[in-house]
């Protein structure tokens, strides 16, 4: 009597208590991840925040070429004491004033220069962002299809452990008529035991994939759509690495990160150099206050009749208006001028090296992940073959077992390898997946757009334990086993 997989899976997915799988109303897809970690992520957000403070480098520095007017007030006492022929005399005077100054720079290259690192600096913020939220669509995806994968995984270990516990039983039966010794018994009693252990063991993976995935989102979910099996597997479009370096070299955001980070440090060194210019600044100012804070002439005492009973003090307002031109030439400031150039320039190297540095590794993932697609591709088409083969072989062996021809080593051998095989081949549709995306964000081109692509061949009646092989899969072995009869 032939034992195909598909009836495997069927006693798994109907015998098992474990089998059962959410309701269907509380399923999400992947768009709707992504959405929700665009809007919840914690890296994101700092991400976000951390580009709008460095925005605030080019106001800030632009300040420094805008006028600056400043006002401040003064009042105060002042208590004098003054010996004289008449003894000690005590004078008091109260002193107030206020004053407005403005300057407006006129020539200030190192200001102007740090205004040309601030924009270099925001536009290299900008994009680094932007790499955060392209790397926030492939986390979506690798932490949605992990959740998928390991679903998977789990549906195949339990179909491997029923498969098991019915061979089990048979080794049992057989055992209990007198066609077989206790051996078959002990070897098919391991085989059940480590794929029960294995099944506890892929249990938890898809509670810890499930965990991941609240981790990005801040969301809880305890089902997900599935994605079908006719999803197409292409080749990369074009097939050709070098185009997609070349792509990846305009558009890859880090790199035209890096790019922008370059030209900050070029303007920080001009900066740097620009401290040994002279400054020329254009200054005026106004004060009102009494005579005694403007510090006027006071002749108080020298004019005093210090023999008399007073002495003569001028009060009144007093209001001064200044305008002019200031400059400032330096000449030295103890070698520090000439150190910050040195660091300059020595930073402005570092950010060339690590500009050459991640142009390599742009170049050596984007070829690296062309690879992996087609291999991809490759893999998925011959672990599906694997499967047909692996099935058939595994009804021969059981007919085989049944006439007496073969042992029941041969049977948990052809059952192993045929779930291997079927765990091969949906890692091998998962790796496709997200290697694709992979990629495109090698490429920079990765965009919200590919998951929605993706969405279109997800299920919202996936069943993990009933669809994690392809449905033609038991005919094609079938088909496979009468040819070789």
């Amino acid at each position: 009597m032939l034992r195909s997989l598909s009836m495997a899976i069927a006693m798994a997915s109907a015998g098992m208590a474990w089998a059962q799988t959410p309701p269907l109303s509380v399923r999400t897809d992947l768009v709707s991840i992504y959405q929700e970690a665009a809007n919840n992520n914690a890296d994101l957000a700092a991400a976000r925040a951390q580009y709008r403070a460095r925005q605030e480098l080019v106001p800030q520095a632009r300040a420094g070429l805008l006028p600056n007017l400043s006002g401040s007030a003064f009042v105060g006492d002042t208590r004098t004491k003054v010996d004289t022929s008449l003894g000690q005399q005590r004078i008091d005077r109260s002193a107030r004033s206020y004053q407005a100054q403005l300057s407006q720079p006129l020539f200030r290259a190192d200001r102007w220069f740090q205004l040309q690192a601030a924009q270099a600096t925001s536009e290299q913020a900008a994009l680094q962002f932007s790499a955060s939220e392209q790397d926030i669509i492939l986390q979506s995806a690798e932490a949605y299809f992990a959740v998928l994968r390991a679903q998977d995984n789990l549906a195949a270990t339990k179909a491997e452990e029923s498969a098991f516990q019915r061979q089990l039983d048979q080794a049992n039966e057989r055992f209990n008529v007198g066609l077989s010794d206790r051996t078959d018994t002990l070897q098919a009693q391991s085989a059940y035991d480590t794929a029960r252990a294995n099944r506890l063991l892929a249990q938890r993976q898809v509670d810890d994939a499930f965990q991941a995935l609240t981790t990005l989102t801040n969301r809880d979910y305890n089902s997900l759509e599935g994605i079908n099996h006719d999803l197409p597997i292409l080749e990369p479009v074009p097939n050709d690495a070098s185009q997609w370096v070349q792509t990846a070299a305009r558009q890859n955001l880090d790199l035209q990160a890096t790019n922008f980070a370059v030209t900050a440090a070029e303007e920080t060194l001009r900066q740097r150099r620009a401290g040994h210019a002279p400054t020329l600044d254009a200054v005026a100012s106004y004060e009102r206050g009494d005579n005694d804070a403007l510090g006027q002439p006071n002749d108080a005492l020298s004019g005093a009749n210090i023999g008399g009973a007073t002495l003569p003090r001028f009060n009144g307002d007093v209001e001064q208006t200044s305008i002019g031109l200031q400059l400032n030439i330096p000449i030295y400031s103890g070698g520090r001028t000439s150190s910050q150039v040195r660091e300059a320039y020595q930073l402005l190297d570092q950010s060339e090296q690590q500009r050459e540095s991640q142009r390599r590794q742009v170049v050596e993932n984007t070829r690296n992940l062309h690879r992996a697609v087609n291999t991809d591709v490759a893999q998925v088409q011959a672990r599906r073959q694997t499967i047909i083969s692996g099935q058939s072989a595994l009804e021969a062996t059981e007919i085989g077992y049944q006439v007496g021809t073969r042992n029941i080593v041969d049977v948990l051998d052809a059952q192993r390898q045929l779930y291997g095989s079927v765990r091969d081949y949906n890692n091998a549709r998962y790796d496709y997946i997200l290697d694709n995306l992979r990629l495109k964000q090698a490429a920079g081109t990765l965009a919200p757009d590919d998951l929605s692509a993706l969405a279109q061949y997800l299920n919202p009646n996936y069943n993990p334990d009933r669809d994690f092989l392809p449905k033609d899969l038991k005919e094609a072995a079938q088909r496979q086993l009468q040819t070789r009869q």
